[in-house]
């Protein structure tokens, strides 16, 4: 079946296979099982090492904060802060321009982004299965749509590549330029220091004429096109950004203020190794103070902290699921007995999976905090608890 509506192309394929026996089925529940062990062990791994992560990183915070020194100029570099901590903040500074000859543009910044986009083809898929005749169906329905993608869409992995072919290559390339030599006041950056300038924003083009014949502007976009209301497949749109303005432009406004905590080497900010093994080189936009620096970092390892015990404890549940999935499939023939084992399983799963990944944070902060760890550990038994008790005591003879 196929229908053309626009730009938009649909077709839809059904396929069809035996449905598969209970020794195959078996045989698939005991590959999820190997799986699920792996997954299984690997969430010990991850909440082990994030506790330890954790509080290393908020010691390194709070040493960082008990030695720091804010410096009283930024434009003269002082012998006695050699070596030591000290933060600063000002406004971000380079050498030259930073140039895109190819479109005849020029911005005093840290970076400048090209971003290449091609129109092209997508395939979407949807799939629903069924059981007919004692076989498994599965329908699939194919849609295509035009669009713009910044990478190259392969077009020979689509079901129908006859008439939604994509070219293989850009013309023109994306690219992020990085000004050489950066700095605040008479300090220069280090690279670790750069790369946490990375808060990109779209550079309008309106001041602009076209830079070639072949080129036409619309909006805050550069088409290589010949009608770029109506583009067509393997045109290209091109878009500038930029990130961390170091001079007063007319059009942009005035230099992007920074506020750096780092290491001072001669007239460089470089990384600062603490006694916990943690390094401290922290950027922000703004000028802020000592102390709220060191909060938003506090702030970023909880978030980090607490979303990677989510995804530790997630990756339990899902390994002690597919492990014990085999008992699903011993009992799938009986819907109303696969039903009650199925919940059965997914709730053993979530109190045993809250159970040791509250076991795994205690033992991980054993080290660190051990008056904290036992209570972690004490409510590691809670979850267990509360389904032991639900369990309805057995009769007397």
């Amino acid at each position: 079946q196929f229908s053309d509506t626009g730009s938009r192309k649909e077709h839809v394929k059904i396929t069809s296979e035996s449905k598969p026996g209970f020794l195959e089925r078996l045989s698939e529940t005991s590959g999820g099982m190997l799986m699920g062990l792996v997954t299984f062990l690997l969430s010990f791994y991850l909440l082990f090492t994030n506790e330890g992560r954790a509080l290393r990183t908020a010691r390194s915070l709070d040493e960082g904060l008990s030695l720091v020194i804010p410096l009283d100029s930024i434009h003269s570099v002082s012998q006695q802060n050699e070596g030591r901590l000290v933060h600063l903040a000002g406004a971000l500074s380079t050498s030259k321009p930073l140039f895109d000859p190819s479109y005849g543009l020029s911005i005093q910044a840290v970076k400048l982004k090209r971003n290449v986009e091609m129109y092209q083809w997508v395939e979407y898929e949807d799939s629903t299965e069924y059981e007919e005749n004692g076989e498994i169906k599965k329908e699939t329905k194919y849609s295509y749509n035009t669009e713009w993608k910044s990478e190259v869409v392969n077009s020979r992995n689509f079901d129908r590549e006859i008439g939604h072919k994509n070219p293989s290559a850009m013309a023109v390339e994306s690219f992020t330029a990085v000004s050489p030599n950066i700095q605040v006041g008479s300090f220069v950056l280090s690279k670790g220091l750069v790369d946490k300038i990375d808060d990109f924003k779209q550079l309008s083009l309106s001041n602009l004429e076209d830079p070639h014949a072949d080129v036409t502007r619309g909006g805050d976009y550069f088409y290589h096109s010949e009608n770029p209301r109506r583009p067509e497949v393997g045109d290209l749109r091109v878009s500038f950004f930029y990130a961390g303005l170091s001079g007063d432009d007319p059009h942009l406004g005035s230099a992007d203020k920074v506020t750096v905590i780092a290491r001072q080497r001669g007239n460089q900010l470089v990384a600062y190794h603490t006694k916990s093994g943690d390094v401290l080189q922290i950027l922000y936009p703004g000028d802020l103070s000592v102390e709220e620096v060191f909060q938003k970092e506090h702030e970023s390892n909880t978030m980090k902290t607490w979303a990677l015990r989510a995804a530790g404890w997630l990756a339990m549940f899902v390994g002690i699921s597919l492990m014990t999935r085999i008992f699903y499939t011993l009992v799938d023939w009986f819907p109303v007995v696969r039903d009650l084992v199925n919940i059965g399983l997914k709730a053993f799963a979530f109190c045993v999976a809250s159970s040791l990944s509250l076991l795994t944070i205690s033992i991980g902060w054993l080290f660190y905090r051990p008056l904290w760890a036992l209570l972690i550990g004490l409510l590691s038994v809670v979850p267990i608890v509360v389904a032991k008790s639900r369990v309805p005591p057995k009769k007397q003879q």
